[in-house]
């Protein structure tokens, strides 16, 4: 992840070249689990950096029921980039910040313009053990903390929550998706980010962390970005 980041500062499209413009629309950010926005400050700044309005997902510690987390933080920024910006909005997530953008874009389809994951699981939950065990304990925080407020089920694949069930439907033909994954993960099973659509996925050189500094994402994102705003 070092060598990414010392890489991206030396790559042309760190700094806007060789990239599409923006348009001005709003960019909305989310950080994967056990992270903030604070390690997304790269990605935010290059956003705004090459035309965009990049928004910070205001969800504080992503170590929190996702239901939960869309209905009081993040719902709340997508309406206020809705409002300043005035157009549909893009979501970028990283990791399980990539589930939860993609279940929002199955809630909120009419507001999304492209919904692009980062080393997302959107396909299932499998990961080292370092992290199953780290997900138990969240989990049993939820539990105690919300108690019949969540579902027992919470924070597992069996949830039957409007989270989950929102992750299962298709996106339109309108919305632009991008999944960007990377066979060098080592966090979660590749293979569980791919969604089977060769026109939706893409393959980086990069680790699990590094997707949110690596020079390449950069650059599929901008691109990506930049055909979803040629169709509106």
């Amino acid at each position: 992840m070092g060598a990414e980041i010392l890489i991206l500062h030396a790559a042309p499209v760190y700094y806007g070249f060789g990239v599409p413009r923006g348009d001005g629309s709003g960019v909305v950010i989310i950080p994967g689990f056990l992270g903030t926005d604070l390690y997304l400050t790269e990605l935010h700044a290059w956003l705004r950096r090459i035309g965009y309005q990049a928004y910070f997902s205001g969800i504080g510690l992503n170590a929190e029921c996702p239901n939960l987390l869309i209905q009081r933080c993040l719902n709340h920024t997508i309406d206020k980039a809705l409002a300043e910006t005035g157009r549909k909005i893009h979501l970028i997530g990283h990791s399980l910040g990539g589930v939860i953008a993609r279940s929002v874009a199955g809630q909120r389809p009419n507001h999304v313009a492209s919904v692009i994951t980062l080393a997302s699981p959107i396909r299932g939950t499998v990961a080292n053990r370092a992290v199953s065990h780290a997900v138990e304990a969240v989990r049993i925080r939820i539990l105690e903390e919300h108690g019949r407020g969540v579902l027992p089920d919470c924070y597992t694949g069996r949830c039957t929550c409007n989270f989950l069930n929102s992750l299962r439907r298709k996106v339109p033909r309108s919305m632009v998706e991008t999944a960007i994954y990377t066979r060098h993960d080592g966090v979660v099973d590749w293979r569980h980010c791919l969604t089977n659509n060769p026109e939706v996925d893409v393959e980086v050189p990069s680790t699990h962390i590094g997707m949110a500094f690596n020079p390449t994402v950069y650059s599929v994102v901008a691109e990506r970005l930049a055909r979803a705003h040629s169709r509106l």
